[in-house]
């Protein structure tokens, strides 16, 4: 991983989508400071599209896609974006699995929860658990004592020994029936609400991450970028992103954006002057 830094100024000033995760990415001891929501105005003014892709749950994304200046936001790791249309005054709501099949899951993964708090002392159900749509969300460390690696390990293997796909964050194990993931719901959202082809354009779009959930993204997308706490993950994470911020969390996030913003303003410069 190299320093944010070292991100080529022509590659900087190409990216035109910043795509972040929340949770220890744009928040620092689980509050956003005020500073990382400013980054993200500061993204959304220069004119880059900003969108949160989280694992957290549909009630707090309707939230954050109808209040804070992103396009939308994709959550609960990839089974649903929401767009808010501000002049249209309304929510897009796009599910990767329909209504019947959702609730069908949620009666599998409540036998999962059962088996999982049995095996693993000291883990909980989240407690934004209420407001997921899709998922069942573990925690081990943001309301209750921090388990150790080991635990949390477990945790995920319970949920893939029954069938689940599981991810882990840096607060929780997320746990859900089917095959999306960040990726794949990134892809419908950039298609039917960027009107970008991810894939032909990747190299125009920074991911901002900073756990094992996010490696999907830090793989396919080149300049992605890290916060400092990722490297807690080492030898624990599939794949690192191609730049690392020299801090941590929301602070991180903002010298990324700072990277992005100034090397946009140096390009136009540059073009002002030719």
């Amino acid at each position: 991983m190299k320093p944010v830094a070292a991100m080529p100024l022509d590659v900087a000033a190409r990216i035109s989508v910043v795509l972040t995760d929340i949770d220890d990415t744009l928040t620092n001891e689980g509050r956003l400071p005020a500073a990382a929501y400013a980054a993200l105005e500061r993204l959304s003014e220069a004119g880059i599209a900003v969108a949160p892709i989280t694992g957290r749950p549909a009630g707090w994304c309707d939230m954050i896609a109808r209040m804070w200046p992103v396009a939308g936001v994709v959550g609960e790791n990839g089974a649903f974006y929401f767009s808010y249309d501000a002049q249209g005054r309304r929510m897009r709501r796009v599910f990767a699995i329909p209504a019947e099949q959702r609730a069908a899951d949620r009666a599998r993964l409540e036998q999962l929860r059962e088996r999982i708090l049995a095996a693993v002392p000291g883990a909980a159900v989240s407690a934004d658990q209420l407001y997921r749509e899709a998922d069942l969300a573990i925690d081990f460390c943001e309301d209750v004592p921090a388990l150790p690696p080991e635990d949390v390990d477990r945790i995920k293997r319970i949920f893939e020994e029954g069938g689940a796909v599981a991810k882990i964050s840096s607060i929780h194990v997320n746990g859900w029936f089917g095959t999306y993931d960040k990726l794949s719901m990134t892809r419908r959202f950039a298609a039917e609400i960027l009107g970008m082809d991810i894939d032909a354009e990747r190299e125009r779009v920074v991911f901002a991450g900073d756990s094992p959930n996010d490696a999907p993204m830090f793989a396919f997308f080149p300049n992605a970028c890290g916060v400092a706490n990722v490297r807690r993950f080492a030898g624990r994470i599939e794949a690192e992103p191609a730049y690392v911020a020299s801090r941590e969390g929301g602070f991180g996030f903002v010298e990324i954006a700072d990277r992005l913003i100034a090397a946009r303003s140096e390009a136009a410069r540059h073009r002002a002057a030719e």
